[in-house]
């Protein structure tokens, strides 16, 4: 609410009334009725009108209002929702480039792992919990990389996701978050 010097005030939770002699931020100092200077948050006052006096129950009134927006019902989410991968990102070669013509298996390791890098930079930036990284059985040089990548960044754990889903094939990926 917009108070100016000058305006007259009341304060929502006790019978005190002032004229507003600064304002500073937050915070609003009035001159009582009998000279005295008090200090309150602007929060907790309301504009005075003339010689009517705000009752408590109208003060109650508009306290509540004023909390309201505030309260907010949290939705919890489900068991089986808890546990669901929010994300999946299939590093397999033929996914992620039209032909592997004239690339190395360095070439190809590269693009695999800067995928990862830029997905997971993104899971992390839009708050997404768990990302599973499905990397392949092979000869586990992809997976020992991801790993390396994984353990630079502080706020995930990662280990091997459901077996019954991806076999020995997927990494999985729980990334803090900090509230």
């Amino acid at each position: 609410m917009g108070f100016q010097e000058g305006d007259w005030v009341e304060v929502l939770d006790e019978s005190i009334r002032g004229k507003v002699l600064k304002i500073e931020g937050p915070v609003v100092t009035i001159s009582m009725e009998d000279g005295f200077s008090l200090q309150y948050a602007v929060s907790e006052l309301i504009p005075a009108q003339g010689e009517i006096r705000v009752t408590n129950y109208e003060a109650a009134q508009i306290k509540s209002q004023k909390d309201a927006p505030a309260k907010k019902p949290k939705k919890t989410p489900k068991p089986k929702e808890r546990n669901i991968p929010k994300m999946e990102v299939d590093l397999h070669v033929h996914q992620l480039v039209k032909s592997t013509k004239g690339m190395s298996n360095f070439d190809i390791l590269n693009v695999q792992l800067e995928t990862a890098k830029r997905r997971l930079d993104f899971a992390i930036a839009k708050r997404i919990q768990k990302v599973v990284f499905i990397h392949g059985v092979g000869e586990g040089v992809l997976k020992e990389e991801l790993r390396y990548l994984f353990k630079k960044y502080d706020n995930l754990k990662y280990y091997d996701a459901e077996y019954q889903k991806y076999g020995m094939g997927a990494t999985e990926v729980y990334i803090y978050q900090n509230n």
